[in-house]
């Protein structure tokens, strides 16, 4: 087998390409289909969104060299099941979706992880993680996510959860549980909103980056807000697990040049010991692309599952 069908379900949208043994997401296969708010609402709406992504994989010619596919999709999941419960698609909890896919595509063999494992899945083996024992991988975008490998293997957890670095509490309680976590704090969406509550009169991430570069005193605590955040986070998985390398991807996490160095900074001054303040961050390499090529190494890597 060379090629795989790759699924990546989100909250704004579902991508579907087919990719090459070697990792290569072959272009003209890439199809998208949004979710947001209607797919959230609505179980068919997003039934419809992956059966059409999918559907533009299988009228590509190289369709027939397509044996196993592997989804990434927004969690938690349930690997023994092969459901999801997406917290932000609340339409499709406990759905089926490996079911859904072999019924889509005719195909047997359908893999399933966490969308922030596939992520650390496919940085291991092409990316910025590649030979390191002891890594965590994630994503500052709508959501925070992540994926862990511990000691050579990709850590999937007893349901398949394992990663999910955005519902760890790093801060105060003060109202709703979900204020108070990583992604509550540190996601695109919330770090916007939190400098408008501070008369910021921008209205999206990239006006954000835009007034961080100039020196708005309010764009510049948000940011650094965001990347505290962060780096608490990381010292909490730093010091259960002993960690080399933290690698962040996602399109929030470019709103700054420095965001990496600035959860450096947070996990420096965070670290109860000393040794979970030497992760290394760096930026991840695989960009957009990291979604589908993880979700596609469940097909063509299975021995990085460990």
């Amino acid at each position: 087998m060379t090629v795989a069908l790759a699924i990546d379900l989100g909250g704004t949208k579902v991508e579907a390409a087919l990719v090459s043994g070697d990792g290569r997401v072959l272009e003209h296969t890439r199809t998208r289909a949004a979710t947001g708010a209607s797919a959230a609402a609505d179980r068919a709406v997003a039934e419809a969104a992956i059966a059409a992504a999918v559907r533009g994989c299988t009228a590509a010619p190289e369709w027939s060299e397509v044996a196993a596919a592997g989804i990434g999709s927004a969690g938690p999941v349930d690997l023994a099941k092969g459901t999801i419960a997406p917290i932000n698609l609340p339409s499709l909890q406990g759905f089926g979706i490996t079911e859904f896919v072999r019924e889509a595509t005719g195909l047997d063999e359908v893999a399933l992880r966490l969308d922030g494992t596939c992520i650390a899945l496919a940085e291991s083996w092409l990316g910025a993680a590649r030979g390191v024992r002891n890594a965590l991988v994630m994503v500052v975008s709508t959501g925070v996510g992540g994926g862990v490998i511990a000691d050579g293997r990709l850590v999937s957890g007893a349901g398949g959860n394992a990663g999910h670095l955005g519902q760890v509490v790093v801060d105060r309680i003060e109202g709703a549980v979900e204020a108070a976590t990583v992604e509550g704090i540190a996601s695109g969406p919330r770090t916007v909103a939190w400098a408008r509550s501070r008369g910021w009169r921008g209205e999206t991430g990239e006006d954000l980056a835009r007034g961080y570069r100039e020196g708005d005193p309010v764009a510049v605590a948000a940011v650094e807000r965001s990347a505290r955040a962060v780096g608490l986070g990381l010292v909490n998985a730093s010091t259960l697990l002993d960690l080399e390398l933290a690698v962040i991807g996602g399109g929030f996490a470019a709103v700054a040049d420095d965001y990496p160095a600035l959860v450096a900074a947070a996990i420096g001054e965070g670290a109860v010991n000393a040794y979970a303040a030497e992760i290394a961050v760096v930026r991840a390499e695989l960009g957009g692309d990291a979604s589908l090529v993880g979700a596609a190494a469940l097909v063509h890597r299975p021995d990085l599952l460990g």
